[in-house]
């Protein structure tokens, strides 16, 4: 006859097979300020004037959250020219151009602009570098949403410079009034060799008068190079399309992770992954709201990875004030009640 084991012989058996086994969690992970503002922006606007509130382009680079607002009455659209005459417009976090506004100017378009002002600080820059006619080199992600925005601030200034690689084909008119400025979700590390370069080619470059990568950006990827090192496997949650989430990425396999990957939710994990694995670093990307993250976290206990360490970069307490066209009614200067 063959002995079953007893439930108390099971649960040292699983006890033993998820020995060792541990996670490292990221923080700060997830929402940044802007994020949070532009979402609670889209949220407060349906309160206020119910669905649909149109948003031009993606609020934010996450599938999820695109999802949630749509449900909530969020209709997502590509170009101002399809949002319905007389409706209210949403500008995404990432920024739009000058004739962007312009566009909803001639639609009648109520427009509500939830750009990050961390973006907003870069358009502002590029204007004044521009009217003190300087050449502006932008690096970036050419067609990126936010690059799109800051270029159109000064198109006949701007050069995109999209990583080290496009510095030897930079031209300027004049090398003594040259300055750099960079979309704010990028590698730290990969932007800091391209101004490198830059900065080899023309001496006389000017930096900003602080730095264009945002905070969020840098504490995220700070506290990947902490765990990098340590973990077997990084995963980032976070969407495709999401800059920063990329970067988180690269930086967790340049740090000295074994394997790193990008998923969008639990669903998304290949158990294959884990062969051999015996520390999961965690984290997620600016646009990225904590349930996803608590997704991953159930996923990987069941695969038992139970016990869970805090890698801590720094504590962020920063907040922005919801965008000022909340704070009137927009119905009344459009007309209707």
């Amino acid at each position: 006859m063959t002995a079953t084991p007893d439930s108390s012989s099971a649960s040292a058996a699983s006890s033993a097979s998820s020995a060792g086994k541990r996670v490292l969690l990221a923080s700060p992970r997830g929402y940044c300020a802007g994020v949070d503002r532009a979402v609670i922006a889209v949220e407060k606007a349906l309160e206020q004037y119910g669905a649909p509130v149109y948003v031009r382009h993606e609020i934010v680079h996450n599938k999820y959250v695109v999802k949630t607002l749509e449900k909530k009455g969020a209709i997502f659209v590509e170009e101002t020219a399809e949002v319905p005459e007389g409706s209210i417009v949403m500008f995404s976090a990432h920024g739009v151009a000058p004739v962007v506004h312009e566009e909803a100017a001639a639609r009648n378009l109520a427009t509500i602009d939830a750009t990050c002002p961390l973006v907003t600080k870069v358009h502002r820059e590029a204007v004044r570098y521009a009217k003190e006619d300087f050449d502006i080199l932008l690096i970036g992600h050419e067609g990126h949403e936010e690059v799109v925005g800051t270029s159109g601030e000064a198109p006949e200034h701007i050069t995109i410079v999209d990583g080290p690689a496009d510095v030897p084909d930079v031209e300027v008119r004049d090398e003594s009034k040259v300055v750099w400025l960079s979309q704010t979700t990028l590698s730290v590390d990969e932007t800091m060799e391209t101004v490198d370069r830059l900065k080899e080619k023309f001496p006389q470059l000017v930096s900003p008068p602080s730095d264009d990568i945002c905070y969020a950006t840098q504490n995220r990827q700070i506290a990947v190079k902490q765990m990098g090192s340590a973990a077997d496997l990084v995963i980032v949650v976070g969407s495709k399309n999401s800059s920063n989430s990329v970067r988180l990425v690269e930086v967790a396999l340049g740090a000295g992770a074994r394997d790193a990957h990008l998923v969008d939710s639990a669903e998304e994990i290949d158990e294959a992954w884990l062969d051999g694995v015996t520390t999961v670093g965690l984290t997620s990307g600016a646009s990225v709201p904590d349930v996803l993250v608590e997704g991953v976290l159930e996923w990987l206990t069941g695969h038992g990875f139970e016990d869970v360490e805090i890698v801590k970069a720094a504590e962020e307490s920063i907040t922005f004030s919801l965008p000022k066209e909340l704070r009137r009614d927009l119905r009344a200067e459009l007309g209707t009640s």
